[in-house]
């Protein structure tokens, strides 16, 4: 473990400090310290996306960034998405359409779709699974989270934020 630093950051647009050693994971830090428990610890090692966060508009891995990348940047969580009590269309998409079963990876896989839209707000099918390919839904709802997507691109067109 390094020396402890003040990481200095912004999350879901509120300015944050957090003095840490700067080799702690982001993931860490946004559960633990700052109490953001939608990104999930999976695999800790960046292959399921459960610990999906948006830095600086582009998803990484939280479980695999170390806190100091994050120095300066801005960090977005599933926490952040929402507009007050107006959900992300990608949120509500998700929901009604139900894509999602025991819903450990749902916040990664919400989290990736943003992502993904933001880089090309009419995807294909097949620019959909490849978009979603680095995360992973052990319960087989990727069918429902492919169609959650198309249905967000439908619900964004419409006007909704």
């Amino acid at each position: 473990m390094g020396a402890e630093v003040t990481v200095r950051f912004t999350v879901n647009g509120r300015e944050r400090s957090v003095a840490t050693d700067p080799d702690r994971t982001l993931l860490d830090v946004l559960r633990e310290d700052l109490e953001l428990r939608g990104a999930k610890h999976g695999c800790g090692e960046g292959i399921c996306g459960a610990c999906s966060v948006l830095v600086d508009g582009r998803r990484m891995n939280a479980c695999r960034t170390a806190v100091a990348k994050a120095a300066g940047r801005s960090v977005v969580t599933i926490e952040g998405l929402a507009d007050g009590d107006e959900l992300h269309p990608v949120q509500r998409a998700f929901l009604e359409l139900g894509a999602f079963q025991c819903g450990f990876c749902t916040p990664g896989m919400i989290v990736s779709a943003v992502a993904l839209l933001d880089a090309n707000p009419a995807p294909s099918d097949e620019e959909i699974v490849a978009g979603m390919d680095r995360n992973i839904c052990r319960c087989c709802s990727h069918p429902r989270i492919v169609k959650a997507v198309r249905r967000a691109v439908e619900l964004a067109e419409g006007g909704a934020r």
